[in-house]
């Protein structure tokens, strides 16, 4: 993306509770679908939430730390290593499986309690500290992130390979 069209970008804090919203419903749907329909359902919402983990981990967390707000970070990272524990551990599972059901509510339940911390703690001290140009910029790197990592094909599969401990910050 080059500074010229950065006008045109979209805030990072906006594009951020846009895609939670996006993996709610996705969640939702999951939780509704029939066992025909569930793992392909999932399949597609994990690759959105790795993508979404993925970009926050590597663009917008390092630019917010710079910014003071380790604290939050700090659990906002932890939870991704929580998310990333539960779709390891789903990715693995027959949907069809009781088990795969109960865990399913837990990772649904955890990653809207991370959404809300999220918005009511970390984006309004970002909305402060950052001004608007710099989240547009990480809006535009973070969604090129997401493209390159969609474009190399199932985000997810990385999941199993990140669950030892939280992401750092830099």
């Amino acid at each position: 993306m080059s500074d010229q069209t950065s006008n045109n970008a979209t805030d990072a804090v906006e594009m951020l509770t846009a895609q939670h919203r996006e993996m709610e419903a996705m969640l939702k749907q999951v939780k509704e679908s029939d066992d025909a329909q569930r793992k392909s359902l999932f399949a597609a919402a994990a690759d959105k939430l790795t993508m979404h983990i993925k970009s926050e981990e590597e663009i917008f967390y390092p630019a917010v730390h710079r910014a003071r707000t380790e604290d939050d970070l700090l659990e906002s990272l932890e939870e991704h290593l929580s998310l990333k524990r539960l779709l390891a551990d789903l990715l693995e599972m027959d949907p069809a499986d009781k088990a795969f059901e109960a865990k399913f509510k837990v990772l649904k339940e955890q990653t809207e309690h991370h959404h809300e911390e999220e918005e009511e703690k970390l984006f309004p001290a970002v909305l402060k500290i950052i001004g608007e140009d710099q989240r547009k910029e990480l809006g535009g790197q973070m969604l090129a992130r997401q493209e390159e990592l969609a474009m190399q094909g199932k985000p997810r599969t990385e999941v199993k390979d990140e669950t030892a401990s939280a992401a750092p910050l830099p």
